[in-house]
């Protein structure tokens, strides 16, 4: 074999093996990563508002990651991850029952950089009929309240609705006004204590579009109140609200 070939094919050996290692140092990166994402403390939750989806699930890396499906207007509660490999997948449940996957293709698909010590929810929001389903990711971590008060607020996950005025006790708060579809207000601080929340359209005080009463809120801690469902509605697809506690 003549040296110019010898040291052709040295050249082509090089390659491969600089190649081979590089996959194998990505490989190791990424299984890094998910084996210590229990030690990153990252909590999540998924909460379905969309009335025509039926149950759903999370698929973390394109594997399943709850035992449960996600039904309608039944917030999951917060879970720690065992990964944060994306994409973060919401698709149409499996048959809980018989143990059956049947993948519809994604509901939606999200690529979102999670982090050590934080919390967050993704709310499922939208209606199959004209195609506007989609979703809504919040952080649920923000700076403590002063003594005695709490953090409040809210995001309105009703389709086709316009604004939205939120009315605590009787007292409409600057920051709960016109608050349209698919947008979440700041955290209002407010004094701990029992609330009853009503929804009005915005710029209106008269004919209450729903209420969410006895809310609790206690010193120290953050909430997140939401609507859900059609303004109007009586059937299943009827209006309503919910609230989680961030902290």
């Amino acid at each position: 074999m003549s040296k110019k070939n010898n040291g052709g094919l040295k050249a082509v050996l090089f390659i491969v093996i600089t190649g081979l290692m590089v996959a194998v140092f990505l490989s190791s990166c990424g299984k890094t990563a998910s084996k210590n994402a229990t030690s990153l403390n990252v909590k999540y939750q998924v909460v379905n508002l969309s009335p025509q989806l039926g149950p759903v699930s999370l698929y973390i890396d394109y594997s399943i990651f709850n035992n449960y499906s996600f039904l309608y207007a039944v917030p999951s509660g917060y879970f720690n991850l065992t990964s944060i490999d994306t994409p973060f997948q919401i698709r149409s449940a499996p048959n809980q029952l018989t143990g059956t996957v049947v993948i519809q293709g994604n509901i939606i698909s999200r690529n979102d950089a999670l982090k050590a010590n934080l919390k967050y929810t993704l709310f499922m929001v939208g209606m199959k009929t004209d195609n506007t389903v989609s979703s809504v990711f919040l952080t649920d971590t923000g700076s403590s309240p002063s003594a005695g008060r709490a953090k409040v607020r809210f995001l309105n996950a009703s389709p086709l609705s316009t604004g939205f005025d939120v009315v605590a006790n009787g007292y409409l708060d600057p920051g709960f006004t016109n608050l349209t579809y698919k947008n979440v207000s700041k955290y209002v601080e407010m004094p701990a204590g029992n609330y009853n929340f009503q929804v009005f359209k915005t710029g209106t005080n008269a004919g209450v579009i729903g209420t969410l009463p006895n809310v609790t809120v206690q010193d120290g801690h953050l909430y997140t109140l939401y609507s859900y469902g059609l303004v109007g509605h009586t059937d299943t697809l009827a209006f309503g609200m919910g609230a989680i506690t961030n902290k």
